[in-house]
């Protein structure tokens, strides 16, 4: 399995993104896909994980961000709105076998390599 994220960037504040994260190497529907971040100097951090079509999000960014996919595309995206500054960080997309959406890491077996996401005036 490989992942690869992507549409970070330096955005200011208020502004939005969407995050994409391709899945390949197995079929993308039988796999969890969690969106973690991790901030300088901060513990990485759950935002939202989905699986089929049930969702779970974290609290950090509630109702600012939503989570969807296209299995056409085998492509995970991440809608993130109303940006702030302490919303910079590396964006990481993640796979697991897991049977439904979670917030733990260590349900995830594979991680992509981060985008990162920068908001600044």
């Amino acid at each position: 399995v490989q992942l690869q994220a992507s549409g970070g960037g330096l955005v200011q504040p208020g502004d939005s993104l969407k995050l994409a994260c391709v899945f390949s190497g197995r079929p993308f529907s039988n796999y969890n896909m969690g969106w973690f971040r991790q901030a300088p100097g901060k513990e990485r951090e759950f935002i939202a994980s989905m699986r089929l079509a049930s969702t779970y999000y974290g609290d950090s960014m509630l109702g600012r961000l939503r989570i969807s996919s296209d299995n056409a595309k085998s492509t995970s995206y991440l809608e993130l709105n109303s940006l702030k500054p302490e919303d910079t960080a590396i964006y990481y997309c993640a796979a697991g076998a897991y049977y439904s959406a979670t917030k733990n890491p260590r349900h995830f077996e594979y991680w992509g390599q981060g985008t990162q996401v920068t908001v600044s005036s």
